[in-house]
């Protein structure tokens, strides 16, 4: 079977079910397992080239619709008569479904169902961390201008998994274009930097600190305002399961910096 993978979430969902030899094309932003790196690259994921991707003869294209924009890709696989299956997931269990998804169209779906039961397993091991009030997370996706997850979002699951709370929780929409001021008011304990598709390397706590205000925060008066790797929060694959550790042992100041994946170790 031949797959194209047009976003990497997507690419990571099959490389969990180990298929990634399946794999004929990838978009340019797929770099996980390194492998992919290798394949034909088809273009930005929110401007593929389906010209590229038809070349390819594929059996099936896994596009997406996780990101605003993506829409023109699903338009022009449909133009060209291709085969594909669209994955929007906004939840953890619903990336639970799109793995058994995936693998029943795949013939993966004994190790969709194995990956699915290890990640139930693995959530049972999470849960309050914290007895008292939890800390509050003000998660960035991206600065200028400012956009949030809100309670629609699986960062708001995770952020309880670990022991906090989102403080946008209580916008229910999965993404928030907000403000600085209203994140001021909502006062977070942590903030955590995970600009989409921004190597964090380039992310600088110099970019929040030159904001209004910030001194007065709670996250700033305790050095709580954290760079985190984005592939582990903004992808909705589950790597979110790294990520999921990484804030677990944040908040309970534990280091997390060599933690492996949780779903890949025996």
């Amino acid at each position: 079977m031949r797959l194209v993978s047009l976003c990497p979430s997507n690419t990571e969902l099959v490389a969990y079910l180990g298929a990634t030899d399946l794999l004929v094309g990838v978009d340019n932003y797929s770099d996980w397992p390194s492998s992919v790196k290798t394949l034909p690259q088809l273009g930005p994921d929110l401007s593929i080239n389906v010209e590229k991707v038809a070349s390819l003869k594929p059996d099936l294209c896994l596009a997406s619709l996780s990101v605003p924009g993506m829409e023109k890709n699903i338009a022009a696989l449909e133009k060209h008569k291709l085969p594909y299956v669209i994955f929007n997931p906004s939840t953890l269990s619903d990336i639970s479904n799109d793995l058994l998804t995936l693998g029943k169209l795949i013939g993966r779906e004994e190790a969709a169902l194995t990956l699915t039961d290890k990640i139930s397993q693995l959530i049972k091991t999470f849960g309050p961390a914290f007895s008292s009030q939890r800390p509050t997370l003000y998660w960035e996706w991206w600065a200028k201008p400012i956009f949030t997850p809100g309670a629609g979002n699986w960062l708001t699951e995770m952020s309880h998994l670990a022991g906090g709370r989102n403080c946008f929780e209580d916008d229910p929409r999965a993404s928030v274009k907000t403000t600085w001021e209203d994140v001021v008011k909502r006062d977070p304990d942590h903030i955590c930097l995970v600009w989409v598709g921004v190597d964090p390397a380039k992310v600088k706590k110099e970019f929040v600190l030159k904001r209004p205000d910030v001194e007065t925060l709670k996250a700033f008066k305790t050095n709580s305002i954290h760079i985190l790797p984005e592939p582990f929060f903004c992808r909705p694959s589950p790597r979110l399961y790294t990520g999921l550790q990484m804030i677990h042992h944040l908040l309970t100041k534990k280091p997390y910096t060599h933690l492996g994946d949780p779903l890949l170790e025996e």
